[in-house]
């Protein structure tokens, strides 16, 4: 049986087909009335993803939005309140981050260092694999949630994290390390593993004196077992009949990668230390929301524990979260001085198209969407009709098909996901908002035959047609 904790990295394979906008006009959020728009935006659309949602919104230093809506606890009817307290999934990679950080500036630890001074019998000999590519995701490490362990119910075995290291270990890399980017649970698993082995406290131990202590994050928790924490809500899936509490899972597996629980206003604490550095120096912090450069000469999306991306003209720092009952994210837009942080109780994938309409309400004014609309013929739309295979992941696909006078997308062949594609030219689409990237759709045309198509966000991602 396959290990399956369902802590989802927000990346390109797995969140593409979940971030097209739902109906929503980029107002100004600094104008008249705008709580209310964001209210009426939020309680339109939370009911069929979750029972409950808190969302918070800075601006220059200041909460000017913070509400829960909807319900915390199904079973005892307990309503949603801002201060309730949510797993954040791998937003805890950017408190793991931190320590690391925190280390490096302390000298007992280099980024250039190679995880097998902190890893015994680690063997991928000829490859070296430092730190720095633990923390930016391109060590080549496959993602640990990939293991079979033929155990039932695996993911409730609290495997310690060195057995879970020992079977990283027993797995092909990926990719030479440096060469590419590749979101891995794998990469913070030893990193939280490399902090104890360090500092010789525990991972919680080392966070709770070194960094909630001091960033006052009083509402902060690493999550053990049995532990009562005041005002946590509980986490919910989903079946055929609905909402279902969620089922146990080892914190042990999830660990460095993903086992804080947090609640958005020490969310937002938390970026108020980063950026006052209390945590960090200046040009620390600087260096983790800097992309990380590849050996290629490419840049990533991804630095020290964040991903930094350009959302609609905006460069915006930020991170979400996906593990079992619940789902999270946090952005912020530096050249605004805006963070959005929101929170779910469900591990329902459509919060995240929720947190990007979120977003759009807010920062509206400020999003460049200057994209056409163009007429194309019927004939030439219809050849364009199929499946679509990424060549780097052939696990996922795009299948484009027709309604009316336009073209849709769907991700691997998840029902409820059309995404509308807008004709820039006959052979060049735009969709809305993806990954907080604009999104655009080149398909490659060999004389009269449909040969593939490039996904073009950061940087082309080429897919092959599957012949009909």
């Amino acid at each position: 049986m396959q290990q399956k904790f369902n802590m989802k990295r927000v990346n390109l394979l797995q969140l593409l087909f979940l971030l097209f906008a739902m109906p929503v006009s980029a107002q100004i959020f600094g104008g008249k009335n705008h709580s209310e728009k964001l209210d009426q935006l939020i309680a339109g659309n939370y009911n069929s993803i979750a029972p409950g949602v808190v969302f918070l919104v800075a601006e220059k230093g200041k909460v000017i939005y913070e509400k829960g809506v909807g319900t915390a606890s199904k079973e005892l009817n307990v309503p949603m309140r801002p201060e309730m307290i949510f797993q954040i999934g791998s937003i805890t990679k950017q408190y793991t981050a931190v320590a690391v950080l925190q280390l490096v500036e302390q000298g007992k630890i280099s980024l250039q260092d190679s995880i097998s001074k902190f890893v015994e019998d680690f063997p991928y000999k000829g490859h070296t694999i430092t730190v720095e590519n633990l923390l930016t995701h391109t060590s080549g490490l496959v993602d640990y949630e990939v293991l079979d362990f033929h155990i039932p119910n695996a993911i409730r075995i609290d495997l310690s994290p060195k057995q879970l290291i020992d079977s990283i270990a027993k797995l092909p890399l990926g990719f030479i390390p440096g060469t590419k980017y590749n979101y891995s649970n794998s990469n913070y698993l030893l990193l939280g593993y490399i902090i104890e082995r360090i500092t010789g406290k525990k991972y919680s131990q080392y966070l709770q004196e070194n960094i909630f202590m001091p960033a006052g994050l009083t509402n902060t928790y690493y999550n053990q077992p049995g532990q009562i924490i005041m005002n946590r809500a509980c986490g919910y899936t989903k079946d055929s009949t609905g909402n279902r509490n969620v089922g146990y899972i080892s914190m042990n597996q999830v660990f460095s990668a993903g086992a804080l629980l947090s609640n958005a206003s020490d969310l937002y604490k938390w970026h108020q230390a980063l950026y006052s550095y209390k945590l960090l120096k200046k040009e620390t912090l600087e260096k983790a929301f800097t992309p990380f450069k590849l050996s290629t000469g490419d840049s990533s999306e991804y630095g020290y524990g964040w991903f930094i991306r350009n959302f609609q003209g905006n460069r915006s720092i930020g991170h979400g979260g996906a593990i079992d009952g619940f789902r999270a994210s946090e952005i912020y837009f530096p050249g605004k001085d805006i963070f959005i942080a929101g929170l779910s109780n469900s591990d329902d994938d459509a919060f995240f198209r929720l947190f990007e309409n979120v977003i759009v309400q807010v920062m509206g004014k400020y999003l460049k969407t200057s994209y056409k609309d163009l007429k194309i013929p019927d004939a030439i739309l219809d050849s364009y009709i199929g499946s679509y295979t990424f060549m780097e992941d052939t696990t996922n696909y795009i299948n484009i098909h027709r309604e009316g006078s336009r073209l849709y997308a769907d991700l691997s062949n998840k029902s409820g996901t059309n995404m509308p594609l807008l004709a820039q030219s006959q052979t060049i689409f735009y969709l809305p908002v993806i990954k907080r990237i604009p999104t655009t759709i080149e398909f490659i045309v060999e004389g009269e035959k449909v040969r593939g198509l490039y996904w073009i966000q950061d940087k082309k991602h080429v897919t092959k047609k599957t012949e009909q």
